[in-house]
């Protein structure tokens, strides 16, 4: 009687365990997990022909570059491995000088085609009224936000966001709209300075 349980235990065990009845079920697509903080501002502290309010969990550091000019300076964000390069130029009422940098401006963003599967620009009108290009780019791109913001007389802004990590664009995407935040607040309070050179 022993013997026959243990054979009935055996053959059920057996059957329990053929590849039919075994379903595979992949694991849902995760992402990392990213605690955002609240978007607080502080102004910028250093001397520079332009100003404006950046957050409080970054800081800047001048560009230190080797083609670097005076007043290029980066927004870091230590804790996302981000930063925002900010690069400066004086115009000097020179209005081929203006249509330069745009157009350098331009050349810079389009040489992200190759990966970007799309490229929105957006004309952005400031709480000041000065009017700002804002270019969001889709794909993997090492810039997924870049921007311009100039008086047409005398300044002219340019600043792109980069990460410095090799996550994918997609599990970055709520940082990414975090720094837009940033940005636009950062776009919202510019000021010109027309006395530093």
């Amino acid at each position: 009687m022993l013997k026959t349980c243990c054979l009935f235990l055996l053959l059920l065990l057996v059957a329990s365990c053929s590849s039919e009845s075994i379903e595979y079920v992949p694991k849902p697509k995760g992402y990392n997990r990213i605690d955002l903080p609240a978007n607080t501002y502080k102004p910028l502290n250093e001397k520079h022909p332009y100003s404006f309010e950046h957050a409080t969990l970054s800081h800047i550091r001048p560009d230190s570059s080797s083609i670097a000019e005076k007043h290029w300076i980066y927004i870091i964000y230590p804790k996302f491995k981000a930063n925002v390069q900010l690069t400066y130029k004086p115009i000097k009422n020179d209005t081929k000088l203006l249509a330069s940098y745009i157009d350098d401006s331009y050349k810079l963003l389009n040489k992200h085609q190759i990966k970007a599967t799309a490229i929105d620009e957006n004309k952005l009108k400031t709480a000041s009224g000065k009017w700002a290009s804002v270019f969001e780019l889709e794909g993997d791109v090492p810039s997924q936000f870049q921007f311009i913001i100039t008086d047409s007389t005398q300044h002219f802004l340019r600043g792109v966001l980069y990460f410095r990590t090799a996550t994918k664009n997609d599990s970055l995407t709520p940082v990414i709209d975090f720094i837009k935040k940033d940005i636009i607040h950062l776009l919202n309070t510019t000021k010109w300075d027309y006395e530093t050179k």
